[in-house]
């Protein structure tokens, strides 16, 4: 693994590409144990832990979040080659948060909104990164992520609520000026993507009538972070309301 030019374009464009980051037997053990959570534990997890598009079709699953309960996934966010790259990219040590999962069921409306992961950190400095494995082909029918490139050199745009389960604050002023500077990431399985904190993104639904969108990630924030409780306690609130608003048990 090249670091130093995986550093160089991530510091340029706040997204660098590492493909076959996972070899196949690492990827295949990391499906078994996702199939074996999703199998054993998601039924007995509180909504907020698990989102459907819709709860009544199992297969519609498209976010776990808070799976470090688990022994296997507590233990995944020391695999030494996710903390090695983020090390790098990051600059300094960095730990990690709890693993969670993503999907774009085929046939449902599930776009991402355009947001910045720190304006749900709430970090400073924003030395965070999240890695993010495509566990499918990934392209733009079935709802690749779309990065808008160098915007983590930028400060945080406004943000509000939406209505999507799973991305409670969006971008508000999100428009044509984005669009032009966004990169669209095709990824195959195994490949992964990393985007600093601070980097504008969303996706489109998943167009494709048979072929899901499924991300596995980690969050990996670098130890002179800090979070501003303030504006974090704000984002708590707000996140809170929407669960309520959508009828969730917590």
């Amino acid at each position: 693994m090249n670091s130093d030019r995986y550093k160089t374009d991530f510091d340029r464009d706040g997204i660098v590409i590492v493909r076959q980051f996972l070899p196949k037997v690492e990827l295949d053990d990391l499906a078994r144990n996702l199939d074996r959570y999703i199998r054993e534990v998601v039924p007995t997890l509180p909504d907020s832990a698990a989102f459907y598009v819709d709860k009544s079709r199992p297969e519609t699953l498209k976010q776990m979040q808070h799976m470090g309960g688990d022994l296997f996934f507590r233990d995944y966010t020391k695999h030494p080659a996710w903390c090695a790259l983020a090390r790098a990219l990051v600059g300094e040590e960095a730990n990690s948060e709890a693993p969670e999962w993503f999907n774009k069921p085929p046939g449902t409306n599930s776009p991402t909104p355009p947001h910045q992961d720190n304006y749900y950190f709430c970090l400073k400095p924003p030395q965070v990164v999240t890695i993010w494995l495509a566990l499918d082909q990934v392209d733009e029918e079935n709802g690749c992520l779309r990065y808008v490139a160098g915007s983590h050199l930028l400060p945080i745009r406004p943000h509000d609520r939406t209505n999507v389960l799973g991305f409670s604050q969006g971008i508000i002023d999100f428009g044509p000026n984005d669009r032009v500077r966004e990169v669209q990431v095709h990824l195959q399985p195994g490949d992964a993507v990393v985007h600093h904190g601070n980097t504008i993104h969303r996706a489109e639904p998943n167009r494709s009538t048979a072929h899901h969108r499924r991300g596995f990630a980690m969050v990996f924030k670098g130890i002179s972070c800090r979070r501003d409780a303030e504006a974090f306690a704000r984002y708590q609130a707000a996140l809170e309301q929407q669960h309520k608003g959508l009828g969730l048990q917590e």
